[in-house]
């Protein structure tokens, strides 16, 4: 791969696009198999039932490669809020900006649609440090920890940032 190609960025999600996201989640060493088939069936999802699906894509490029993408969308019976459910990097791209430059244009693409505020959630295992370093990083506040939400000595550290 190219890494001084440019970053292409688009909205559309093409048939390829569920085994590119099955290889950028694996790579990065973070979940389960259970998790990554999650991610990959939101892709599905969006490729079978388009908008009506409610899942919302960026995907990240380089060198005619799907290299990082994002996916958000609105929170039923929320007033203007979304979801970002997934932000992810493939492990071999890291560290190059892909992360911080994909954020910003997804919540710019938010902002555009009047969204208000931008709920994330992660992990409170140590080794998603780096993943809740990044959201601070970037302006997101914890907003709540639900304690062993997602197994024993597992948080679910929920995050939010304010557009407006």
């Amino acid at each position: 791969m190219n890494k001084s190609a440019p970053l292409v960025f688009r909205e559309n999600v093409l048939p390829g696009d569920p085994v590119a996201v099955r290889g950028i989640v694996a790579s990065t060493g973070f979940f389960y198999d259970h998790e990554i088939d999650v991610a990959v069936e939101l892709v599905d999802e969006r490729l079978q039932k388009g908008l009506k699906s409610g899942y919302l894509f960026l995907f990240a490029d380089q060198g005619g490669r799907t290299v990082a993408y994002s996916c958000f969308g609105e929170i039923a019976c929320s007033d203007d809020s979304y979801d970002l459910y997934w932000i992810a990097v493939h492990e071999d791209c890291r560290h190059q900006g892909i992360g911080k430059i994909l954020l910003k244009k997804t919540e710019a693409l938010i902002a555009g649609r009047q969204g208000r505020a931008i709920w994330v959630e992660t992990s409170g295992q140590e080794k998603y440090l780096p993943t809740q370093k990044f959201y601070l990083r970037f302006g997101y506040r914890e907003e709540a920890v639900l304690k062993d939400f997602y197994g024993a000595n597992d948080d679910k550290i929920i995050y939010v940032k304010r557009l407006v």
